[in-house]
């Protein structure tokens, strides 16, 4: 397992300063959130960006946030063309991520897949369902992997825990729709962590590490040993990819803390 870390909590700073900064670190990979490129990320051009951030040493692993910062777009709406203009949007950020030399799309965003007003849940469950369906053709056309992100009751009513994320997965049945666990998200569900890493071994792709305070590991009172067991257990191979959401202590200090925190339990 490798660190990444998520460039949001360095705000608006150039995504190749963010990677020349988490360098030393030891940090090898950055994920990236589309609305920190731009005010339309749909827009920018890939290739400088991608050539500022590995010559500072590290490569983009994907994105992550992918409708943060959007409007009129909705993966679960039941007018159809919403959804239509937000896969179309998808879409576009699965070429970006390809561009910049990523693999993965994570998808959270809790304010656009939540039950709109007047719906049921279990027909916004359907609809985001054939929106991740249609998204994850296209991933498969271009070598990459929708992940979906299960989340707490208290940002979003859809898909909340892993079972839910993975009988999704199931449903869609494209091997290239896998799942992204969350510390902080794990933190609702009725098991322990590595007990929900463990019991979905077979469908993570994807990982972001972050203590329940809001802050980095390491930073707060989660034991990540346990976690990171589990992860080795499952075979997890990927990025360890740090995400926070409380920026007061400087991103410098998260990221340096997060990676000696986490370098120590991995050896």
């Amino acid at each position: 397992m490798k660190l990444a870390l998520c460039n949001e909590m360095y705000e608006r700073t150039p995504i190749g300063e963010v990677a020349r900064r988490a360098r030393p670190f030891g940090y090898s990979g950055l994920e990236i959130a589309p609305f920190t490129l731009a005010p339309d990320p749909l827009a920018v051009d890939p290739a400088p960006l991608r050539k500022s951030v590995e010559d500072a040493g590290l490569h983009v692993i994907g994105l992550h946030w992918l409708l943060a910062g959007t409007q009129g777009l909705h993966a679960g709406s039941p007018d159809a063309a919403v959804r239509d203009r937000t896969v179309e949007h998808l879409r576009g950020l699965a070429r970006l991520c390809l561009a910049l030399g990523g693999s993965i799309l994570v998808f959270g965003s809790p304010a656009q897949r939540s039950t709109p007003q007047g719906e049921t849940r279990s027909d916004t469950v359907k609809r985001l369902t054939d929106t991740f369906a249609r998204l994850g053709d296209t991933c498969a056309s271009l070598g990459l992997f929708l992940c979906v992100e299960p989340l707490t009751p208290k940002e979003t009513d859809v898909v909340n825990t892993a079972a839910e994320a993975v009988a999704i997965i199931r449903e869609i049945g494209n091997p290239c729709v896998r799942l992204h666990l969350d510390v902080k998200a794990m933190e609702a569900e009725a098991a322990p962590a590595h007990d929900v890493i463990r019991g979905n071994a077979g469908f993570l792709k994807s990982f972001h590490a972050n203590d329940p305070n809001l802050l980095g590991p390491g930073m707060g009172d989660k034991d990540f040993r346990p976690i990171i067991a589990a992860l080795k257990d499952a075979g997890f191979d990927g990025y360890l990819s740090v995400e926070v959401f409380d920026f007061s202590p400087g991103p410098d200090e998260i990221a340096r803390r997060s990676a000696e925190y986490l370098r120590h339990i991995l050896g």
